[in-house]
């Protein structure tokens, strides 16, 4: 009894199996003559056409018709040239102007699209259609950063900033509009060519808008100090409007921005002669009075007022050569001297503004080398340029001194990000951080 019943599950699993075999082969038998199921595809997939670039540089005495005429037949380019006057005036698009045509590969029938940079803002963008052109003006997308920077001057700020290798992320060219910017803020506090020396120091917060290729598109600065010679002076930028039309304040709440500018020439000029009652003069040959300040600098140097006035004379005498003189408030008068020649849209009766160019330096009249001569005058007498104290500017109004308090210390903020106390170059650094677009 005990056998037969340990034979038994033997003969269960024997069954079992037999039974699931028929079973598998009648859904088969059954499952013939139908489709097997397929696989749906919701979204058509299309291989990427193939492109072909090609760049063009308009060359000298070169016109986009005579570039055009590589790759474009008589009437699709009067049509293409059609299409671009909605946006510049092919006649006056310039040397250098880039044109980027792109082709489907293996196709004669002609560019699938022409770009023509107009700067390094905008770019016209021109498509071919079945018998036409369509054109686009695309504007280059940017961003806002802010940069912190400071720094020792070991020669003067220009080289300074060039030289700063925490600055080595900011294009070049753009490190020089930094020293321009600076320059702008400060120069009626410090002459840059005159007075930086060694062991002065800078650390500034500055706002930019930069281009996808790391080229800044416009700028200005947040906050500066600068020390020179042991005296500080700050910089805070304020606009209350908030609409870009501010200007710099110090700390007190006072203008940076004085009457006059220091000089009627940026950054790049030498002083070759001072105010003086007694100078050996070079062509006369006779000691006499100097009554100004030489600026040597190349001829065609811009020359600026360095102040707002009025012109009261412009014409070329034989001792000053081209000449004009400036009326001011408060019985001030400048003068600007030997100038190769005068703007042209500068007449006696013009208004003019501070920092205006005014004319371009020369060596016209008694003048052996090229140099603007720069007078000042109060109610008829010369006055030192070097060795007076300017008229300052407008302190903040009372009505915007809450928002003053406001947004200066955010300025302030800015440049304890930086060092304090005494700065060196081995402290320097850059910071830079996104920031909405807008000033903060």
């Amino acid at each position: 009894m005990s056998q037969d019943l340990g034979i038994l599950p033997e003969k269960v699993i024997s069954l079992l199996r037999g039974v699931g075999l028929i079973l598998l082969l009648v859904l088969v038998l059954s499952g013939r003559g139908k489709k097997l199921p397929t696989v749906q595809i919701d979204h058509s997939i299309s291989a990427q056409i193939p492109e072909d670039e090609f760049v063009y540089e308009l060359k000298t005495n070169q016109t986009l018709g005579d570039l055009f005429n590589k790759f474009l037949d008589p009437n699709d380019q009067d049509a293409l040239l059609s299409q671009l006057r909605a946006h510049i005036d092919p006649r006056r698009v310039r040397e250098g102007t880039t044109v980027t045509v792109r082709t489907v590969r293996g196709d004669v029938k002609g560019p699938k699209s022409v770009e023509v940079t107009l700067n390094a803002d905008q770019t016209v963008r021109l498509v071919s259609l079945s018998e036409s052109w369509s054109s686009q003006l695309i504007s280059t997308p940017t961003t806002v950063d802010t940069i912190w920077a400071s720094g020792e001057i070991k020669s003067s700020l220009w080289n300074a900033l060039l030289e700063n290798s925490h600055l080595s992320e900011v294009n070049p060219t753009d490190r020089e509009k930094l020293v321009l910017e600076l320059n702008d803020v400060f120069k009626w506090q410090v002459d840059f060519v005159r007075q930086i020396q060694s062991g002065d120091s800078y650390r500034f917060a500055f706002e930019r808008e930069v281009r996808t290729g790391g080229t800044m598109r416009t700028g200005h600065v947040l906050a500066a100090e600068l020390v020179n010679r042991d005296r500080s002076y700050t910089a805070l930028w304020f606009d209350p409007n908030e609409d870009g039309a501010g200007t710099y304040y110090d700390l007190d709440g006072k203008s940076v921005k004085g009457a006059f500018l220091l000089s009627p020439i940026e950054l790049r000029h030498r002083i070759s002669s001072r105010f003086t009652s007694g100078r050996f003069h070079p062509i006369l040959k006779r000691w006499r009075a100097h009554r100004g300040v030489d600026y040597a600098a190349p001829t065609g140097t811009p020359v600026q007022s360095t102040g707002n006035g009025v012109v009261v004379h412009r014409a070329r005498g034989s001792t000053y050569g081209n000449r004009i003189d400036i009326q001011h408030p408060n019985g001030w008068t400048t003068r600007y001297a030997h100038m190769n020649n005068f703007s042209a849209e500068i007449t006696v009766g013009s208004r003019i503004k501070q920092g205006d160019v005014i004319g371009y330096v020369g060596m016209t009249g008694l003048a052996t080398g090229p140099h603007l001569h720069y007078e000042m005058l109060l109610h008829g007498s010369h006055e030192d340029p070097l060795g007076i104290d300017l008229p300052s500017g407008d302190p903040i109004p009372e009505d915007q001194w809450e928002m003053w308090q406001l947004q200066s210390s955010r300025r302030v903020a800015f440049l304890d990000k930086l060092v304090s106390g005494p700065m060196s170059s081995e402290q320097s650094e850059i910071i830079k951080e996104p920031s909405n677009p807008g000033v903060r």
